[in-house]
């Protein structure tokens, strides 16, 4: 289970939590303007925007969790388990090729909106060792967002226009669910139950009394929702970046919390938010609290081959005495 945030605060920002009870041993790929993108459809893209995010390097190529282009296109697959369903023949793009495949070709949501009206979306494993992944994806730049599903009734674009992401159930759904909490709200609430009576507020916060607290999909949308739209960070660099990685906090899976039925436990295995602009990766992982940095400057820009630097897993603490 996972969740993303697009977020505006100046600059435009992008990251997730990546919730699971496993890792691959991640790391930050800088894929360069003139690596060649060979798809399993028989294409090939050998001048493109280079590109930076979070994945794993098998036989050479980089299998992206989430990524942004160096115009500042982002994307980010998240599970969605039961629902997703891929048609596509063999002229489609395999799941774990859609991140690059967008990211390489387009500058804006707009355009990636255009590509992916002629997606074909196909079944197809990267190799015996990674499976076919049940996906769906969200796609941002600093003006809009937009949302990818493919299910049994074929492939749906939405607009997404309060920029999460969580899992299933469907993307509408969620949606429709925010109905439901429509009146949350971070100042305090009127009295309308007896508006006569001298019934006053007993905390501060309780305007948000309601906001769902527990780590189901559907919750975590809710309060992404709510955390994006009310969530204030500073001007420097840090105090944003801060702020975004808070909003992760509170949609943070914690080891232990997540107990699946063959008793393996999910938790976030990092959590990232990239200043788009910039092309700087930032991310935090379970174990290692502290904000680490990589940013996809102009030489590992134009260099011929992939640039990996591995996720930093262990505690850092910092001793004042």
């Amino acid at each position: 289970m996972c969740t993303a945030i697009s977020y505006l605060s100046g600059d435009h920002y992008f990251g997730r939590n990546l919730d699971l009870e496993y890792s691959y041993g991640e790391s930050v790929i800088v894929t360069p303007r003139a690596y060649r993108f060979r798809f399993r459809n028989g294409s090939v893209i050998s001048k493109h925007y280079a590109m930076i995010g979070v994945g794993i390097v098998e036989d050479g190529y980089p299998l992206y969790y989430d990524a942004v282009n160096e115009s500042g296109l982002c994307a980010a697959g998240l599970n969605f388990d039961g629902y997703a369903v891929y048609r596509g023949e063999d002229e489609g793009i395999a799941v774990f090729e859609l991140i690059p495949w967008v990211l390489s070709q387009c500058e804006t949501v707009e355009q990636a909106h255009r590509l992916l009206q002629r997606l074909s979306l196909k079944s197809e494993p990267f190799n015996e060792k990674y499976p076919v992944t049940a996906l769906h994806f969200i796609f941002s730049d600093r003006h809009a967002s937009i949302t990818l599903e493919s299910t049994e009734s074929g492939i749906h674009i939405y607009d997404n226009p309060v920029g999460v992401l969580t899992n299933n159930p469907d993307f509408p759904y969620h949606m429709t669910h925010l109905s439901d909490y429509r009146g949350l709200s971070p100042c305090g609430r009127e009295n309308t139950i007896a508006p006569d009576a001298p019934i006053p507020e007993y905390s501060r916060g309780m305007g948000g009394m309601g906001l769902p607290g527990d780590m189901s999909s559907a919750s975590r949308f809710v309060r992404g929702a709510f955390l994006r739209a009310h969530t204030v960070c500073g001007e420097a660099e840090g105090e944003r970046v801060g702020g975004f990685m808070r909003m992760l906090d509170c949609l943070s899976q914690v080891d232990g919390c997540v107990i699946l039925s063959d008793g393996k436990r999910e938790r976030t295995v990092y959590s990232s938010c990239c200043n788009t602009g910039k092309g700087i990766y930032y991310y935090r992982t379970y174990n290692n609290p502290r904000v680490n940095a990589v940013h996809m400057d102009e030489r590992n820009k134009n260099c011929k081959e992939l640039t990996v630097y591995p996720l930093l897993w262990d505690n850092d603490i910092k001793y004042i005495n």
